[in-house]
């Protein structure tokens, strides 16, 4: 049974077709191979981990489902649609949205501006206010700051800034790559609440991290990346308590 078969048996998954699916991924910088052919599921309305030390493949595997790295093999497919040589601003504009790795918010923007970058694509005037004020209810500090530089914000309303400009896009699936990476303890809490907030709302969201612990709290389904294999998979729950898991990312 593979990875993926695993996971759907493990957490109970109908035979409903994936809303995101990726089939024998890899990517190549050069010789190195840092993907290795990996098979992934995104089931609707699921929060989905890959989890994984530095330098596994986690980031890249999220570039390479956005477009933004080449694939060297495999097939990614969104509701149907085949992603694999789709631009960057296509996939986006397809439903498929990525919170960068490091926040890449416009300092000597406004926070307002930030937001409203988000929303670039889109030509409904009155479903862009409504989705400002949903982010400006999610993060009430975003609100009182709108006015002001985004590169004035600290590090953790920097993350709640580039979670909200990705929410302006309107995605069907969210990507987070290392939302909690560089931030204190309470913050990513803070962060974590607001991604279970927001995929009980109906968002799917596939979730890269290095908080293993975290990550697999708030899981539906969950995988293992090491060297750029997929070596474990199933619920969020089962891997939590996995004693390879536990071993090697929890400190037990």
């Amino acid at each position: 049974m593979s990875a993926v078969q695993e996971v759907a048996s493990a957490a109970g998954a109908t035979t409903r077709a994936p809303l995101l699916q990726v089939s024998g991924l890899k990517v190549a910088y050069g010789k190195i191979e840092a993907v290795k052919g990996i098979d992934l599921e995104l089931h609707e309305g699921q929060i989905t981990t890959l989890v994984g030390a530095n330098g596994a493949g986690k980031s890249t595997t999220l570039l390479a489902l956005s477009g933004l790295v080449k694939k060297a093999a495999g097939r990614v497919t969104f509701d149907g649609r085949d992603l694999s040589k789709m631009a960057p601003h296509k996939i986006v504009a397809s439903g498929v949205v990525q919170v960068a790795e490091g926040r890449a918010t416009l300092s000597t923007l406004t926070v307002r501006e930030n937001l409203e970058l988000g929303a670039y694509t889109r030509r409904d005037k009155g479903g862009r206010a409504h989705d400002l004020d949903y982010v400006f209810n999610l993060f009430p500090v975003l609100k009182e700051r709108a006015g002001g530089l985004a590169g004035n914000l600290s590090g953790g309303e920097q993350q709640m800034l580039a979670i909200g400009r990705a929410l302006m896009a309107k995605p069907r699936v969210l990507l987070l790559d290392e939302p909690s990476m560089g931030l204190a303890p309470i913050i990513v809490q803070d962060i974590f609440r607001t991604l279970r907030e927001i995929n009980q709302a109906g968002l799917t969201i596939f979730l890269v991290e290095q908080n293993v612990r975290q990550a697999l709290k708030i899981a539906n389904r969950a995988y293992v990346i090491e060297t750029g294999s997929i070596v474990l998979a199933g619920t969020g729950r089962e891997l939590l308590v996995n004693p390879r898991v536990q071993e090697a990312y929890l400190g037990s």
